[in-house]
C-alpha cells in the first residue's frame, strides 16, 4: 500500500499507533455503551421511583404522605428535606451534573436539578419542578455492584489482538531476514542460489539484501575466475611436467639416480596439481543418495589401503543410512587415509558410531604419529598450512581444507584431537536430515 511507511522504524511506530487507535476506539464505546450508559440509567431509574414516593401528592392527606415517606425511608435511606434542611445536610456541597439532570428529567417527566455529593458514599439530591421547594437525599449505598461480562470478553480482546499484531510485525520483518540468513550459508559453503526478491520488507531490509546479491554475484565471479585460472595453470603445467619427464626416461643408465628424483618431482608436482583441483571442484554438483556409511568405510579401505599398513576397525553394525555424496567422501577417506600414512607408522584405527540423542553418525581415524599441537588444530583447516613441527612437511597443504570443504557441503563437522596414548584423530559427524 503506497500510504504506508517504507522503513522498518516507520512500519513498526504506524502499526503500534494503528493497535493503540482501535484499542481506545473499542475501549470509548464498550465502557460508554455496556458500563457508563447501562449503570447510569439504573441509577437514574432507581431514584426516579423514590423521588416519586417522597415528593408529597396533592390528591392524599398529609398523614398518608408522612406514613409513605417513613416507609420508604426505612427501606432505602431516601429522605425529603425542605431547602433550608437540604442545606444544613450537605446540599451546599452537592455538584450540579446535567447529564443525570437530563436523565432524571426523562425518567420523571418534567424538569429536574440533579446534584451528586461524596463523603463516604455518592449521595444524590434531586429537585422536581412539580415540588420545587423540597430537595430529595438519595444515598446509594443499597446499589448492588454490577457484574460486566462484556467487559472481561473486551480485556481478552484487546489482548490477543496486541499478540496477534506483534506476531504479524515480527513474521513481516522476520521472512526476509530467514531467507538472507538461508542464502548466507549458503554462499559460505561455497553454493551460489538465486538472487532474493528486492521487492519485499522494509526500506532497510530490501537495501541489505541489494548488497547481499551484489557481494554473492561477485564472489561467484571471482570463484569462476579462480576455477579458469587454476585450470588453465593446471593445463600448461602438466604440457612441461611430461616433457621432462619424457626427457629424463631417455637419459643414460649412469644417470638413473638422477632420473628417478627428477621423476619423483615431478609426480609430487602433479598430485599438488590434483589437490588444488579437487580444493575447486563443486562437490555439489554430484547427487545426494543414501549411503550405508560402514560399506563405504570397508569398500575404500579395502580397495587400496588394506595391504599398506594394519588396519583395525571397529564399525558399529547399527547405523541409519545417510544422505551422501558417495565420489566425494571417498575422497575425504582417501585424504585421510593418505595422510594417516604419511605421518605415521604404526596400525591404522577405523571406527564409526552413532549418537542417537544428538542424531550424528560419525566415523574416526586415528593413526600412531607425532600429532598435531594443539594451537594449530583449528588453522590446519587453512588451505596451504601445514602441522610442519609435528608432523613434517610435504604436500601442498590442502589436505584438510578440501576435506572441510566437502563436510560442509554435507551439514557435517570435522573435529582434530590428539589421542592420550598418541596419535592424531579425525572425527567426521554427519547429520541424519538431508543435507540443502
Amino acid at each position: 500500500m503506497p500510504f504506508l511507511p517504507k522503513s522498518a522504524f516507520g512500519q513498526t511506530v504506524f502499526l503500534i499507533g494503528f493497535l493503540l487507535l482501535i484499542n481506545q476506539l473499542v475501549s470509548y464505546f464498550s465502557v460508554a455503551f455496556y458500563v457508563i450508559k447501562p449503570s447510569t440509567q439504573q441509577i437514574s431509574y432507581l431514584i426516579a421511583r423514590q423521588v416519586n414516593l417522597l415528593i408529597p401528592k396533592t390528591d392524599v392527606s398529609a398523614e398518608a404522605n408522612a406514613i409513605l415517606r417513613q416507609h420508604v425511608e426505612s427501606i432505602t435511606g431516601a429522605q425529603l428535606f425542605s431547602e433550608a434542611e437540604a442545606q444544613e445536610q450537605g446540599l451546599a456541597n452537592a455538584s450540579y451534573y446535567r447529564y443525570f439532570s437530563q436523565l432524571m428529567s426523562k425518567e420523571l417527566q418534567t424538569d429536574t436539578e440533579v446534584r451528586i455529593s461524596q463523603t463516604e458514599n455518592f449521595v444524590f439530591w434531586v429537585r422536581s419542578s412539580t415540588a420545587p421547594e423540597y430537595w430529595v437525599r438519595v444515598p446509594l449505598t443499597g446499589l448492588e455492584e454490577t457484574s460486566f461480562p462484556l467487559l472481561t470478553f473486551y480485556l481478552l480482546m484487546i489482548g490477543v489482538l496486541s499478540v496477534i499484531g506483534g506476531w504479524l510485525l515480527a513474521r513481516h520483518l522476520n521472512r526476509p531476514l530467514q531467507g538472507l540468513q538461508h542464502a548466507a550459508i549458503q554462499v559460505g559453503r561455497g553454493e551460489f542460489p538465486p538472487p532474493l526478491s528486492e521487492k519485499t520488507g522494509a526500506r532497510e531490509i530490501t537495501a541489505v539484501t541489494k548488497a547481499f546479491n551484489y557481494m554473492a554475484k561477485g564472489i561467484q565471479q571471482l570463484e569462476q575466475d579462480r576455477a579458469l585460472l587454476m585450470a588453465g595453470v593446471s593445463h600448461d603445467l602438466r604440457t612441461p611436467l611430461t616433457r621432462i619427464r619424457l626427457a629424463s626416461e631417455m637419459m643414460s643408465e649412469p644417470d638413473s639416480w638422477i632420473r628417478e628424483g627428477i621423476i619423483n618431482d615431478i609426480e609430487d608436482m602433479n598430485a599438488i596439481i590434483d589437490q588444488f583441483i579437487d580444493y575447486l571442484r563443486h562437490h555439489k554438483q554430484e547427487e545426494l543418495q543414501q549411503v550405508a556409511l560402514n560399506e563405504l568405510l570397508l569398500e575404500t579401505v579395502q580397495a587400496e589401503y588394506v595391504q599398506q599398513r594394519q588396519l583395525i576397525t571397529r564399525l558399529d553394525p547399527h547405523l541409519p543410512l545417510l544422505w551422501l555424496r558417495r565420489i566425494a567422501i571417498k575422497r575425504v577417506l582417501n585424504n585421510l587415509l593418505e595422510n594417516a600414512l604419511r605421518y605415521s607408522d604404526g596400525a591404522i584405527e577405523i571406527s564409526s558410531g552413532y549418537q542417537r540423542q544428538k542424531k550424528l553418525v560419525y566415523f574416526e581415524i586415528r593413526d600412531h604419529g607425532p600429532g598435531i599441537p594443539e594451537d594449530k588444530m583449528q588453522a590446519m583447516f587453512t588451505p596451504f598450512v601445514q602441522g610442519d613441527e609435528a608432523r613434517g612437511s610435504g604436500g601442498s597443504g590442502l589436505g584438510l581444507a578440501i576435506i572441510k570443504k566437502i563436510i560442509d557441503t554435507h551439514s557435517g563437522e570435522v573435529r582434530l584431537s590428539n589421542h592420550a596414548q598418541g596419535g592424531l584423530v579425525v572425527t567426521v559427524l554427519f547429520p541424519l536430515q538431508k543435507p540443502h
